[in-house]
C-alpha cells in the first residue's frame, strides 16, 4: 500500500486494511515523503479516534506526539480541523496540550483559525495558554480576531482575562486585525471589553481606523468614529492620514465617506512631504479616487514639498489614464524643484502620446 492509497482509505473510513496485520506493521512506519505526516497525522485529521487507539495499543505502539517536517504533531492536525474526539483522546493520554510546530504555533492558535469553539473550550479545560505567541508575536486571540470569531474572542477573554493586552512584533494589536479584515463585530466586542486606545498605532503608526478604510470597510469607520471618537486626522509615522490609506488603496467609497461625512479637506496633505490623496491616487493609478477628489475641488496643480504635481507623480510611475485625466482636468506641465516637468518622466510610449495629444 503506498501512502496515498493509505490517506485514502482513511479519510474515507475504510479501515478494513488495518485488519491485516502484515499491512498494519507496514503502514506504522509509513511517511509522506515531502510532509513527513504518518498515519497517525492522518487519524488525528479526519477524525479516525478508533484508529488512533488502534495504533496506540498496536504491537510496539505509535508515538503521540510525533512530529511531520514543519513539527507538526497529531493533536495539532485534530485541533485544526476541528476533531474533539481525537483531541479528547490524545489529551486524555497525556499529550502536551501547548506543543509546537514551526513558526511557534500551538494547538490552540490553530483552532482559532477557524470556528471550533468545543475544541478550545476542551483545550483551554487542559490549561492551554491562550497567551503564547507564535514567531510574528501574534497569540490566539490575534488569530481570533482576525477570523471575526466573537464567541471564541469572548471564551478567551474568560480563560486569561489580561490576553487581550498583546501587540504582535511591529505592534499591530487584536483591534487593528480586526478592523482590517472588516469583521464589525469583533470590533464592537473588543471596544466594548477590552481596554484599548481607539487610535493605537503599530510600529508605522497605523490606526485601526487606517486599516478599516484601507481594506474597504466603511461600516467598521463609521462604528470607530461615531462611538469611539477615533481620530480622523491622526498621522502615522510619514504623516499620512486615513484619507491618504483609503486613496493609496483606491477605495472610492472610504475616500468619499471622510470627505462628505467626516470634514476631511480634500487637499489635506502629510506633514512633513505635503503629499494629499490627490498625489497618492495618482503614484497608485487609481482613477476613480481621482476622478472622485477632483470633483469634490482638489487642487490639481498643489505641489509637494519636492514640488511636484501630481500629474509628474502619475508621469513618473508610468500610469498613462491617470495623465490624461488629470491633463483634462486642469493639471498644467510646471517644472518641479528639480527643474523637471512632469513630460520629461514619461517613459512609456502611451504615456508621452498622453502628453502629445493634450499638446504639451
Amino acid at each position: 500500500m503506498d501512502f496515498h492509497t493509505l490517506a485514502q482509505s482513511i479519510q474515507y473510513n475504510d479501515l478494513s486494511w488495518f485488519l491485516s496485520e502484515q499491512i498494519a506493521t507496514e503502514c506504522l512506519n509509513m511517511s509522506h515523503k515531502k510532509t513527513g505526516d504518518t498515519i497517525l497525522h492522518l487519524a488525528c485529521r479526519f477524525g479516525r479516534r478508533d484508529l488512533v487507539e488502534g495504533l496506540m495499543n498496536s504491537e510496539g505502539g505509535v508515538d503521540l506526539q510525533i512530529s511531520n517536517y514543519e513539527g507538526k504533531k497529531p493533536l495539532h492536525e485534530a485541533a485544526q480541523f476541528g476533531q474533539l474526539e481525537c483531541v479528547n483522546f490524545l489529551l486524555q493520554n497525556g499529550v502536551q496540550v501547548d506543543c509546537i510546530k514551526r513558526a511557534d504555533w500551538t494547538p490552540l492558535m490553530l483552532a482559532c483559525t477557524k470556528y471550533q469553539l468545543s475544541v478550545i473550550s476542551l483545550l483551554l479545560k487542559h490549561e492551554a495558554d491562550p497567551a503564547l505567541v507564535n514567531k510574528d508575536g501574534w497569540n490566539s486571540f490575534h488569530i481570533a480576531a482576525r477570523e471575526g470569531h466573537v464567541e471564541i474572542l469572548e471564551k478567551l477573554l474568560q480563560s486569561d482575562p489580561n490576553v487581550w493586552n498583546t501587540a504582535s512584533h511591529n505592534r499591530r494589536t487584536p483591534l487593528h486585525t480586526a478592523a482590517l479584515h472588516g469583521h464589525l463585530e469583533a470590533v464592537r466586542f473588543l471596544l466594548d471589553h477590552c481596554d484599548y486606545s481607539v487610535d493605537v498605532g503599530d510600529s508605522c503608526g497605523v490606526t485601526p481606523l487606517m486599516d478599516a478604510l484601507r481594506a474597504g470597510f466603511v461600516d467598521v469607520a463609521q462604528l470607530l468614529i461615531s462611538k469611539h471618537k477615533a481620530d480622523v486626522s491622526k498621522t502615522d509615522t510619514l504623516g499620512r492620514q486615513a484619507v491618504h490609506h483609503a486613496a493609496e488603496a483606491g477605495q472610492v467609497e472610504a475616500v468619499g465617506f471622510l470627505l462628505t461625512k467626516c470634514g476631511v479637506h480634500v487637499d489635506a496633505a502629510t506633514t512633513e512631504t505635503h503629499i494629499t490623496s490627490l498625489h497618492v491616487a495618482a503614484k497608485e493609478g487609481k482613477d476613480s479616487v481621482l476622478l472622485l477628489l477632483i470633483k469634490k475641488g482638489a487642487a490639481v496643480n498643489l505641489v509637494d514639498n519636492k514640488g511636484r504635481t501630481a500629474l509628474h507623480i502619475a508621469s513618473g510611475a508610468q500610469h498613462a489614464s491617470s495623465v490624461k485625466l488629470l491633463l483634462t482636468s486642469g493639471a498644467l506641465d510646471i517644472q518641479d524643484k528639480a527643474g523637471h516637468l512632469a513630460h520629461h518622466l514619461a517613459r512609456r510610449q502611451d504615456v508621452k502620446m498622453a502628453f502629445e495629444q493634450h499638446g504639451s
